[in-house]
């Protein structure tokens, strides 16, 4: 039996304001439920978040039951960097999907949330473990996951006025000519390839990276670059530079040919996140180490003093703060 609430609207507002105070949830969760059609104005059911409620008037909501499915067993770690009432900060293992899907057999990062107890509280049926962002299966590093539903609220809106930040590195083949290499071009699905995204596409949405030579290999084949990220499309860094004949060791979607260089996952790393904490108003800055494999690699290729100097974060951010 699903619950059934009666609101009364004493002073004219929108709708979604009116339920989220008298509910107590944000309006993201508020505009969830009358997607839905879970919500009535005198016993009509609507459908738009933004409706004018007049005084006097009867809003009903049916609230859905919570869909919970059980966690698969976890069979990897997960490294913590920073966890307090509100958010957690975690380093990715490569190799983990964020979010399960009808493909995905393996456990995902949402089953090892799960296992910790992490769940928003949710009014519209749906389950929800505060994921703010995403990363690519093969892709390691920076997520920020929120534990509430007002720190989700607050990380999300940062994600979009771009007040949250990321930086990544990655090892490229072949090496970008210029030192600083800013990329602007529409980015969407391809016509040719359902796994791949594409860019130059008039149907695509607008998308923007810029990448920083931070050193080249010893042989001179491949390059350690930082990337920021302008905006958050999928595949974004492995699309940007597939259009300028590059693309990251390990990258068997956009890889150019099989005989070059091969790793054993995509050499893709968040290194670096930023964020204003939701309660405490502080900026926060998170770093996450790179893993065995790509450590490797990227001791192998490159000089030590270099890379020490390079990949510090003071560095990386000045970096593209003085060029962009």
């Amino acid at each position: 039996m699903r619950n059934k609430e009666e609101y009364l609207c004493e002073i004219p507002q929108r709708l979604d304001t009116f339920l989220a105070a008298a509910i107590g949830q944000t309006r993201s969760q508020i505009a969830q439920l009358i997607k839905q059609e879970a919500v009535m104005i005198d016993g009509k059911k609507v459908s738009r978040p933004g409706i004018k409620l007049k005084e006097g008037q009867n809003i009903t909501v049916i609230f859905p039951e919570v869909k919970e499915s059980e966690a698969k067993e976890v069979d990897f770690n997960v490294e913590i960097l920073y966890e307090d009432d509100d958010l957690l900060v975690i380093n990715k293992p490569s190799g983990v999907t964020v979010h399960p899907a009808p493909s995905v057999k393996e456990a995902t990062l949402v089953d090892w949330l799960k296992h910790k107890g992490i769940r928003l509280s949710t009014i519209s049926g749906e389950e929800r473990h505060g994921i703010v962002h995403r990363l690519d299966k093969g892709t390691s590093g920076t997520m920020v996951v929120a534990k509430n539903n007002e720190a989700h609220e607050f990380l999300s809106k940062q994600l979009q006025d771009k007040s949250m930040g990321r930086y990544y590195i990655a090892l490229v083949t072949p090496p970008l000519k210029d030192d600083v290499t800013i990329i602007e071009s529409n980015i969407g699905r391809s016509s040719h390839n359902r796994l791949k995204m594409a860019c130059g596409l008039e149907h695509g949405k607008y998308a923007k990276t810029m990448f920083k030579n931070l050193a080249l290999s010893d042989d001179e084949k491949v390059q350690l670059v930082a990337c920021k990220l302008f905006t958050g499309r999928t595949h974004q860094i492995r699309v940007h530079l597939e259009s300028l004949n590059r693309h990251i060791l390990g990258d068997h979607i956009y890889g150019l040919h099989p005989k070059q260089e091969k790793a054993e996952r995509i050499l893709l790393h968040a290194y670096l996140i930023y964020f204003i904490h939701p309660r405490t108003k502080e900026k926060l800055y998170f770093k996450a180490d790179f893993d065995a494999v790509m450590s490797e690699k990227i001791n192998k290729k490159f000089e030590k003093e270099i890379i020490n100097e390079v990949i510090d974060s003071n560095y990386i951010m000045h970096s593209f703060t003085t060029t962009a």
